[in-house]
């Protein structure tokens, strides 16, 4: 795999390229060469016709050196020889002062969590056209209350190699894709949308079966017409009840970054120094899993070459350990999770999360919503912001509805929900035994750098939580 990718040329010989990474990095405390070649297309569907088809081919390399806290790095899509030497050049400076003793490998793994297909060759052009107008026809066709219908299918193949001092090799080939449908509905002048999709680490085969994209369809739909019939939403603290499945993005933002090593090594983080702790309820447990087979955020290996691996961050609302990369976790003097990731080979790794969720508890749904006096139900959300030194974070539900009394009523429109991580946690008093992950669709931003995740948690009862509302 890796050799016919990355050296295939005469000016890029293996052995060379050994030599100058062992050179490059004597002395400093921890690095890597870190190659990849990537494959990726995405087609667009809006407006009853195909609007973008794109395809992209990326090759590259990234060198890092780290010496105590400093880390130099350089990066060039010129595999060759002469561009690795000058990259070896730039990382040097960093080196003064380093303790010299260069770090442990990472433990070496025989899992394979997902095939290793390409799934942009084994679908023609046109099939993956075809699916995106039968999307088309069939939203339109289900209900006349239909006005737009936008669809897209993407797919991504990378191979990545991880070369470090003394001929250690690490490898991975990983597989993305990705379907997405949107809809929007109208009932004389007002218009509201919904929107679905799944993805995952493998080809598109099942994603091109009627059940699987109907399924999409059927969903966007769903929530379109619901949002149609939806209120104004009150404002204040209420009871708040979250579903399963895809809310977890609240944890996975208003949580999890506040959890990762580097937040925590600098004591930026609302959770700094509380290890040991009890930063939740009893019975909220939190986890970060990146060895679920084909999920989207799981990972063989780390983009450090550390195998990925279930990590308890809070365990019966009790505080056990943080998300880390190499770096900060040598700093911290613990081990490294299995974390370190990077958007591509011209970015510097860093602690991020890949499947990210609350374990479920033993309550059944229908009793966690007969316990509501005055509250919301959440179904889906949009976007959030969140303050990662607060904990701060303003969520938007995209599905929510009222609910009084024990009794799901009305939906309802425009709701935010506000609050702070740490005390969100701590409110909770109610589990669902229905846990479920994400359909497969979630992306994360830190530092400029987008990945892929999952999130997940069964239905939850928050006991306060500020909602704002058209009255707020």
């Amino acid at each position: 795999m890796a050799d016919s990718h990355f050296f295939s040329r005469s000016d890029f010989e293996r052995a060379r390229v050994q030599k100058i990474v062992d050179e490059s990095l004597n002395g400093a405390d921890d690095g890597e060469l870190y190659l990849e070649y990537s494959q990726s297309e995405a087609f667009f569907f809006d407006d009853n016709r195909l609007k973008s088809a794109s395809y992209n081919v990326e090759q590259g390399f990234g060198l890092r050196a780290v010496c105590g806290e400093s880390t130099g790095y350089a990066h060039a899509s010129d595999l060759s020889e002469g561009a690795l030497k000058r990259a070896a050049d730039a990382v040097q400076a960093v080196k003064t002062g380093a303790g010299g003793v260069f770090s442990a490998a990472p433990p070496r793994t025989n899992s394979k969590l997902y095939p290793d297909d390409n799934p942009l060759g084994d679908i023609p052009f046109s099939a993956k056209t075809k699916l995106l107008e039968e999307i088309n026809a069939y939203a339109r066709a289900k209900d006349p209350r239909v006005r737009q219908v936008s669809a897209s299918i993407a797919g991504e193949w990378s191979a990545i190699e991880i070369m470090r001092p003394g001929g250690e090799i690490v490898r991975d080939i990983r597989p993305l894709v990705r379907l997405s449908v949107s809809i929007t509905a109208g009932d004389g002048a007002r218009q509201e949308s919904g929107s679905s999709g799944a993805g995952g680490r493998e080809g598109y085969h099942r994603y091109l079966t009627p059940e699987a994209w109907r399924a999409q369809v059927d969903e966007a739909l769903r929530q379109a017409l619901v949002n149609l019939e939806a209120e104004a939403a009150p404002a204040g603290e209420m009871e708040v009840v979250l579903g399963p499945g895809w809310t977890g993005v609240l944890l996975h933002e208003a949580v999890g970054h506040g959890l990762e090593g580097d937040f925590n090594r600098k004591k930026t983080s609302a959770f700094a120094g509380r290890i040991g702790e009890r930063v939740a309820a009893k019975g909220v447990t939190v986890v970060d899993d990146g060895t679920l087979a084909g999920r989207r955020g799981s990972l063989t290996v780390d983009d450090e070459g550390t195998p990925t691996s279930r990590t308890v961050l809070i365990e019966d609302g009790v505080l056990k350990g943080y998300i880390q990369d190499r770096l900060n976790a040598r700093l911290m003097g613990v081990p490294a999770t299995g974390n370190g990731r990077r958007q591509g080979f011209a970015c510097q790794p860093m602690p991020r999360m890949t499947n990210t969720f609350m374990l479920a508890g033993d309550k059944d749904p229908e009793e966690i919503i007969r316990s509501v006096k005055d509250g919301i139900y959440a179904v889906h959300f949009a976007g959030g912001q969140v303050d990662i030194t607060s904990g701060k974070f303003v969520f938007n539900c995209t599905e929510a509805y009222r609910v009084k009394n024990g009794k799901i009523g009305r939906p309802v429109k425009n709701v935010a929900l506000i609050g702070d991580g740490p005390t969100v946690l701590t409110k909770v008093s109610m589990i669902g035994d229905d846990f479920a992950l994400d359909p497969g669709i979630g992306g994360c931003s830190k530092g400029g750098q987008v990945i892929p995740v999952g999130v997940g948690q069964p239905t939850i009862k928050i006991d306060a939580l500020t909602v704002g509302g058209a009255g707020a």
